[in-house]
């Protein structure tokens, strides 16, 4: 008898162990990840809780997305290192990908500057090791880590690398598309949107949907609270880059119209509000988001937002809350967004460009 609840008593104390997260005290040196962690993080992920990008380490974006998550599955909240959740979904942390000849196409030259960037027809990836980043959600620490020692600078088609195991962000999928059509059974859910907090949610009435870390504005270019609309959603835009607009909100004659590409300052997707010049968008900086603040839009990562507009539609709500921007003087003109689109892949420049309804013609 005494045997037999001795091994009872083991067997409760190894499942209670498997339900929580390992922490080692002191942490390992990073980028080593605690695989726990990862595990948990490639969980999150999927839900489309987002904890940043994956990189097996602690930190407050994770924090959030669990705490999120388990409130909105009526879950006892914990901290990492107590959590309960079931995360069978995810047998292993990582899976193997061979890179393509078809991937390269989508990797090239990519000037800094955005004069030169404006004499392009694509803005892509600077390199495989970015593209790889994107495509499995992670910091690029991280993968070049778990694939030591291959040199990340030497990939090429037919190498096979160690990645998370994610649902890979598809750039070869994304085509043309002007504004995505309205989804009539959406309208009734609502994006609400924390700047302090750095977190947009989906709500379908009281239900929590989807939650991700993005990039406000703040100081003078602060993100604006308040009741807004979606009016149309725009994927693989163009960017109308305007440093007067980035730095004090004034739109000015000198300009350069960036082109698509993941490395647009836009990203891969535009939803934009009824508040001129104010949208969601992707990025081009993924490794930053909810870690920086922009110039008014919130931003949150390419992997994201592709995942974020097929739960949302164009006539929903979006509630901002959040502080005023800081007063100004004098007071800018209204700035208003050139949302092109043209195909995914390089292509001849069309020759008219879309433009959103509310655009002068």
């Amino acid at each position: 008898m005494k045997s037999q609840l001795s091994s009872i008593l083991l067997l409760f104390v190894s499942t209670v162990a498997s339900a929580s997260v390992f922490i080692p005290d002191p942490l390992p040196k990073a980028p080593e990840p605690i695989e726990d962690i990862l595990r948990l993080q490639i969980f999150l992920d999927s839900q489309l809780f987002g904890p940043g990008k994956v990189d097996g380490r602690p930190g407050d974006i994770t924090n959030k997305a669990l705490e999120r998550y388990q409130r909105a599955k009526g879950l006892p909240v914990t901290d990492v290192a107590g959590h309960e959740l079931d995360l069978s979904s995810v047998p292993e942390n990582y899976t193997t990908y061979t890179i393509r000849a078809e991937d390269l196409k989508f990797v090239g030259d990519l000037p800094s500057q955005p004069e030169a960037q404006s004499k392009k027809k694509y803005l892509p990836y600077d390199s495989v090791l970015e593209f790889l980043t994107e495509r499995f959600h992670c910091s690029p620490e991280l993968l070049t880590h778990i694939n030591l020692p291959t040199k990340m600078s030497s990939l090429k088609a037919g190498d096979t690398v160690k990645v998370p195991n994610v649902q890979p962000f598809l750039i070869e999928e994304l085509t043309q598309i002007a504004s995505l059509p309205e989804v009539p059974e959406f309208l009734s859910r609502v994006i609400k949107i924390d700047t302090r907090e750095k977190i947009l949610g989906v709500w379908e009435g009281e239900n929590l949907l989807a939650s991700l870390p993005i990039t406000p504005g703040s100081g003078r270019l602060a993100t604006p609270p308040g009741k807004w609309r979606i009016l149309g959603i725009a994927q693989m835009p163009t960017f109308r880059w305007d440093k007067s607009v980035l730095e004090y909100g004034v739109r000015s004659d000198k300009y350069y119209e960036l082109p698509i590409g993941p490395n647009n300052p836009v990203g891969v997707m535009w939803i934009g509000l009824n508040r001129p010049g104010i949208g969601i968008h992707g990025t081009n900086s993924p490794q930053t988001i909810g870690r920086s603040s922009s110039h008014g839009c919130m931003r949150t990562a390419n992997w994201d937002v592709v995942r974020l507009v097929k739960l949302i539609t164009k006539g929903m709500t979006v509630v901002i809350e959040g502080p005023e921007p800081e007063r100004r003087a004098p007071e800018p003109e209204a700035i208003v967004p050139v949302a092109t689109v043209r195909p995914a892949i390089p292509v001849e420049e069309p020759k008219r460009k879309f433009k959103w309804f509310w655009q002068k013609k």
